[in-house]
């Protein structure tokens, strides 16, 4: 309600809070009726709401404000219960969930239970798991791809720890809150061994790395071409397994780390070499003065040998490759060297005389060459230079110098090189004895020819103070390039036919000659089976890469070898000088073993034979030295298995 004020008073108007908008308008009105400039400003006191323990007189004022009051405070309260309730059933209801905005690469789990977002994971990310892994290294125009199989590397999806590093349900009801408008990725955890996956990583790596390559002048024919430099990367296989690891189920193609091979040459160093060296080196032909003879060198062949190295400041540094050189220069200056020979024997029937030695004389190329790049600075000449005959040399001296060579031309260095064996070393031996021979008699046709070829490249073979020979080394493979044929053989008790069969038996007749001529027996093998052609005891077999027979000549002077072959027998002597006089003792047969039954009827090259018993022997070597008298004891103890019996009851 309004009271207005008297006549007279200040104008002041008391305003009923509980006052009602007629009220506003009734007050309007009173004002103009008054006239009252209803623009004109105005004091309006509005009287303190008095609580519920002030005094006064009940009027409807003071109890309707403090009822509005209450009304806002208990308002105010239901909803801060009822959010409460809200946020503790929440947190009932999803306490077990994955935290509501989670994703896994790509895959939403949020607010999901967690064995429903593990099944949703492994369904989602299976086709990732089991997919081809593509590795990207260095970017750009450089960048290198490959694929790796997630199998091979040992590759899975962890899905219980990816699920994990989600965390829990936050507490915290502003972070509930804004977790319902903006999403948080997880990265999958993966299972894996890291030496695995860097093995896996590793074989991708020659279609990963690029390494760098330096500029260098090359040459298209006889023109010089410039070749830039083009820098390199290769993987850093310290951290690539990690990063595989932890990227290898995102869509995107995992970036592996990359180290940068960087390059020395500049393009400044490029033209340089270009422009001083290459280009005038092959404006003409070159040379090289031999023995009475030239080698030219054309700007072809030029443009073949001549190659840059980087020189480390950025520049280049021009080198004559040698071995490419050396074969266009032997073209023609080959017929000016000679190949050493060694001294040798010849004989008459069984006498021996001493053929003799040749020293040799070749080009030293690489001394040869050492001058060639600066001749090639030089401008053509048209006129070749003159050639140069040195005068004889004598042997074992070093041949004469030429002059010096003119323009574009270098002189062949000749060296001379001395034989293995020497006219004095064979001539010091006086003449020639036999000091250990040996003859084995019986053999097949085919078997004949392969001991007829490996006699013809033993014949003549000088075994020199302190060296060893070796059958196997000597002759090389023994395949049909080297004349050997197919001859019979005993393929596990069975007869069959393989190349080179026979020369166990020219390996037995070797053995038993270096045997008694007192050599250092290094390396021999007996047959499993005994075979009676051959000295029980003292004989010896032979395979190609496994098997070898090796003696030493441990005296002072060469040892020659010498085979006589004929269609029945192969006799081997070893000439020399003689130190012992070699005698054998063999032992009685001890241990006898019975040969037993075979049966190869399911076999259908299966040939009846009879077996031959088992036993042991011993052989002593008897070595008396010719000059003191002194006489040592070297026995071998042997055993040979039963050869059983062969039957065939198909036959």
């Amino acid at each position: 309600m309004t009271t207005p004020s008297q006549p007279g008073s200040s104008g002041d108007t008391r305003i009923d809070p509980a006052g009602g908008p007629d009220d506003e308008a009734t007050r309007t009105m009173s004002a103009e009726s008054r006239g009252y400039d209803p623009d004109a400003e105005a004091t309006v006191q509005i009287p303190p709401v008095a609580g519920p323990d002030e005094g006064g007189d009940g009027g409807s004022g003071a109890g309707s404000g403090g009822r509005s009051r209450r009304t806002l405070l208990i308002s105010g309260a239901a909803v801060v219960g009822l959010l409460a309730v809200l946020y503790v059933g929440d947190l009932l209801i999803s306490a077990t969930n994955v935290p509501r905005g989670v994703t896994v690469a790509g895959v939403e789990i949020g607010g999901m239970n967690r064995l429903a977002a593990q099944e949703k994971l492994t369904t989602e990310l299976a086709p990732r798991v089991t997919r081809p892994i593509t590795l990207v290294a260095g970017t750009g125009p450089d960048a290198a791809t490959a694929t790796l199989d997630p199998r091979t590397a040992g590759l899975d999806l962890d899905v219980p720890a990816t699920i994990a590093e989600a965390g829990e349900q936050p507490l915290n009801p502003f972070t509930r809150l804004s977790s319902l408008f903006s999403d948080r990725e997880i990265a999958p955890i993966s299972k894996g061994n890291p030496v695995a996956v860097g093995q896996a990583v590793d074989a991708a790596r020659p279609q990963l790395d690029r390494p760098s390559v330096e500029g260098t002048v090359r040459f298209e024919g006889d023109r010089p071409v410039p070749v830039p430099s083009v820098p390199g990367h290769v993987v850093d296989s310290r951290t690539a397994p990690d990063v595989v690891l932890a990227h290898w189920l995102d869509p995107a193609p995992v970036g592996l780390p990359v180290t940068a091979q960087p390059v020395s040459v500049t393009q400044e160093g490029i033209d340089t070499a270009l422009r001083d060296v290459a280009t005038p080196a092959v404006a003409g032909p070159a040379y090289v003065v031999g023995d009475a003879k030239n080698a030219t060198l054309s700007p072809e062949e030029i443009g073949q040998f001549l190659k840059f190295d980087p020189d480390g400041s950025g520049g280049l540094t021009p080198r004559v490759d040698v071995p490419t050189a050396q074969r266009i220069v032997d073209r023609d200056l080959a017929s000016t060297e000679a190949e050493p020979k060694d001294a040798t024997f010849a004989f008459e029937g069984a006498a021996a005389t001493v053929v003799p030695a040749v020293t040799g004389r070749t080009i030293d190329y690489p001394k040869t060459f050492e001058g060639l790049v600066d001749a090639l600075a030089k401008q053509p000449d048209a006129t070749p230079p003159t050639t140069f005959t040195p005068p004889p040399v004598p042997p074992g001296a070093t041949p004469a110098a030429p002059p010096p060579a003119d323009g574009r031309a270098v002189n062949a260095i000749y060296t001379t090189t001395p034989p293995k064996v020497t006219t004095e070393a064979l001539q010091a031996l006086g003449p020639a004895t036999v000091i250990g021979e040996f003859q084995t008699n019986g053999f097949a046709a085919d078997s004949g020819q392969n001991i007829k070829r490996v006699a013809e490249i033993v014949n003549g073979a000088t075994v020199k103070p302190g060296e060893t020979f070796s059958l196997n080394g000597f002759t090389g493979p023994r395949d049909a390039s080297q004349g050997f044929v197919e001859a019979g053989i005993i393929d596990d008790g069975v007869p069959g036919r393989g190349i080179g069969g026979g020369i166990s038996q020219f390996a037995t007749t070797l053995y038993n000659a270096s045997y008694f001529a007192g050599l250092q027996q290094v390396e021999h093998k007996e047959h499993s089976y005994y075979i009676s052609r051959y000295p029980a005891g003292r004989e010896a077999t032979v395979f190609e890469g496994a098997i070898d027979l090796k003696f030493r000549n441990d005296g002072d002077t060469p040892v020659l070898i010498r085979t006589q072959w004929t269609p029945s027998s192969i006799k081997v002597q070893l000439y020399g000088q003689k130190r012992f006089d070699v005698t054998s003792q063999t032992g009685p047969r001890t241990n006898p073993v019975p040969p037993g039954t075979r049966d190869l009827s399911d076999n259908p090259k299966c040939k009846p034979s009879k077996g031959v018993g088992g036993f042991t022997v011993t052989d002593t070597r008897v070595l008396t030295d010719v000059k003191t008298g002194q006489t040592k004891s070297e026995p071998r103890t042997v055993r040979y298995n039963p050869e059983p019996e062969i039957t065939c009851n198909n036959k």
